[in-house]
Parts: structure tokens; sequence; C-alpha cells
């Protein structure tokens, strides 16, 4: 795996992570299984994978379990290990946001808990709290710094406002916010300013919920507990017409000899020096097609004819 400087003050990791939300939530948890999970840690650890990302709330609460039994004993000293707080289970399935200073301590201590670990490399907050200044929920996680809690501290799905607002408490050392060929909105203000601040970028969702690699071709065939299944770009129609983006994904690949999949994620990391993508993924095959995106090399008429697909047809959410 190649390396790259997880932003100007962190450390040399590999320039893909493994994302494992779809590990216990969201993506067919009825076919679940923590012990493959464990095993496909492990295997991305093995293949030069640093950053490992979950989250208090998915599960909720078990992914970081999972993650922590994985991380057990000799594996966790080679992990770039990444969490997040801020956002809550709801009323009716629905989910809410939390940034209170309390919220953010006992938060910490919980995940340390689940994970079986006494600091995380990245502690990050997963959602801006409307109903709190971001002021004061930063102002928790430099406490948390302070206590060797947490050893960087970043933010999720945030503006570049609500970045310099966080970085006048405390350095944010990374942003997680989606970027894919089929969602490019962090390309116009946030990548950007994070580069020139020296921020890593963590892209999540890089290959389009599993889109882009072209392994979906109909509604019908994601499983009936799929969230997939609620978003505008996965309904019947929608999802015809966004074909159209996976086939131009795979005239590239066949023509340099890789899969759609690597093509995707080599364009995601051609963005930035301080870009690390966070595919997700439970099967080992996928893993080790995923970590050989880090050897793609795109020339520029690849990027071009990449950056040149439409739009896709229905928003994120």
């Amino acid at each position: 795996m190649r390396n790259a400087t997880f932003g100007t003050n962190g450390p040399e990791i590999g320039v893909i992570g493994l994302g494992c939300m779809g590990m216990t939530w969201a993506y067919d948890v009825q076919n679940r299984d923590d012990e493959n999970s464990v095993r496909v840690i492990r295997q991305a650890l093995d293949l030069g994978v640093g950053l490992i990302d979950t989250a208090d709330m998915y599960g909720p609460y078990t992914n970081e379990e999972v993650v922590g039994a994985a991380l057990a004993g000799p594996y966790r000293e080679r992990a770039f290990l990444a969490t997040k707080v801020g956002i809550v289970p709801g009323g009716e399935g629905q989910m809410e946001r939390n940034g209170r200073p309390e919220h953010v301590r006992r938060s910490i201590d919980e995940s340390l808990r689940r994970l079986g670990t006494d600091h995380v490399d990245l502690y990050q907050l997963h959602r801006v709290d409307p109903e709190v200044p971001i002021e004061e929920t930063w102002g928790a996680f430099a406490e948390i710094v302070a206590a060797g809690k947490a050893r960087h501290v970043g933010l999720s799905e945030v503006t570049v406002e609500e970045i310099r607002r966080a970085q006048s408490v405390h350095p944010v050392a990374s942003v997680q916010n989606e970027l894919s060929l089929w969602t490019r909105d962090a390309l116009a203000e946030v990548l950007p300013y994070t580069e020139e601040q020296g921020i890593a970028l963590l892209p999540f969702s890089p290959l389009g919920r599993g889109f882009l690699t072209g392994s979906i071709s109909s509604f019908d065939e994601l499983p009936a507990d799929d969230f997939r299944r609620r978003l505008p770009r996965f309904q019947q129609d929608a999802l015809k017409a966004n074909l159209a983006l996976v086939a131009k994904v795979r005239e590239v690949a066949e023509r340099l000899g890789t899969t759609p999949a690597q093509v995707a994620l080599a364009w995601v990391l051609a963005q930035g020096r301080y870009v690390f993508p966070i595919p997700g993924t439970r099967t080992p095959r996928y893993l080790a097609d995923n970590v050989g995106a880090a050897d793609v090399v795109l020339s520029p008429a690849d990027l071009a004819e990449l950056d040149g697909l439409p739009a896709p047809t229905g928003g994120r959410y």
C-alpha cells in the first residue's frame, strides 16, 4: 500500500482506509457475520491499510465492539483507529444529533470501552448539532485530546465556515465528507480549503455506496433491509439512468486492465495530496480490489474523461 502523510501534522498511513459501517449496520444486516468482519479488518491491516473507521452510532454501538475485537492484542498498534460521536438513535428509527459537551465527554469513554483501547487515533464529530454552537462542542474535543484519549480530532459532513469556527478553538486534523464520481460537492469549497490548510480529507462512500463498482443493476437486487432502498438514486428509474455512469467507468477500467472500483477510487485519490478514501466492505475479494486502487495511475486523459461524467439522477438522500 502506498502511504501518505495524514495532513501536515499526522502520521504516514496507507492512502486507502476501511469503512466498517456496513459490517453491522445499513447494508444487508440480516447477513451480518462478526467473525468474518474481524478477519476482513485484520486482512486490511496485512494489506497495508492503516485507517480503520467506525462510529458509536453504527449498530448502534455494536460496530465499535466488532472493531475492538479485530484490533485486540498486537493488531491495535498497526491501526490508525477512528471513531465518531454526535448522532444518537431517535424515535421511530430516526437519528438525532447531539453535540452537547457533556455527551461528547461521556461518549469517548464509552467508545474506548467498546473498542478495548485507552485512546483513539482520530475522534470525529459525526454531524454538527444545530442546537449547540460548534465552538462549545469542539471545546470538549480539545479536552479529550488534552486528556490523551484521542491523538487527533476531525469533523464530518461540514462546510468551510464550520471548519473555520472549529479551528478557532482547536486544530482540525481531518474532514470526512462524501466524495465520489457521482457526489462531487466537496470539490467546490471543502477540498480546496482542506488542501490549503493541510487537513486530511476522508471521502466516505467513494464508490457511490457500491453502485460505481457495477455490481448493482436493479433496485430489486438490494436486500430487503438495505437502507439504499430509501435513497433517491437507487429508485428504479433513477438507477437505470445512473447505469450510464457505471458504463463509462467500466470503459476506462477495461482500457486500463483494472476494475471499475479501482478506477473510481483512483479518481478520488487523484483529487488531492491529503485524500484518504474509506470504502467499506466485508468481502475479502473486494477488500483486495479496493487496496489495489492505490497502484492505479490515471492519465490526464483518463481524468478528463471521468471529470466529464454527467451528474447522477436523484439526490443523495
